[in-house]
């Protein structure tokens, strides 16, 4: 087994497409009408499900088998409240770079300023939010300037 994509069911799919193209640096790599979207780069892949197409669009859709309200229900998931049981990870080679272009992008209501934690060695990041409210990580390399986290 391997993994094929993440994908995130989303409320408000172009908004998201939009963020995570502004974010990713990179236009939508596939499209599957207004239901999924898919970016994939350096051989890893980000997907984006419109968690309303479904019941929008009964007919362009074909679902067979048992449907699960847990699993299935896509509207349902995307208005779900948030729980941040999950966070997407991002490497960058130089932090404070990738800080300052994130933020000039004013594309989040909820960015962390860079941050530092020490267990096994140092270890440099921010956080911001999605438009759902799903948490991502940007880590990388970082020289800490003299006092900043006195």
């Amino acid at each position: 087994m391997y993994l094929g994509t993440i994908y995130l069911i989303v409320n408000d799919f172009n908004k998201s497409i939009d963020f995570y193209e502004k974010l990713l640096e990179m236009p939508v790599t596939s499209k599957n009408m207004n239901r999924f979207a898919k970016f994939i780069f350096e051989g890893h892949n980000i997907s984006i499900m419109n968690g309303h197409f479904d019941a929008e669009n009964p007919d362009k859709v074909v679902h067979k088998g048992e449907h699960s309200q847990t699993l299935d229900s896509l509207q349902s998931i995307a208005l779900a409240p948030n729980t941040h049981k999950f966070v997407l990870n991002f490497l960058t080679e130089d932090l404070r770079s990738e800080y300052e272009r994130v933020r000039e992008l004013n594309i989040t209501d909820y960015l962390t300023k860079i941050k530092y934690v020490y267990n096994v060695s140092p270890y440099y990041y921010f956080q911001l939010t999605d438009p759902d409210g799903n948490a991502i990580e940007v880590t990388g390399a970082y020289t800490e300037a003299e006092g900043e986290f006195d």
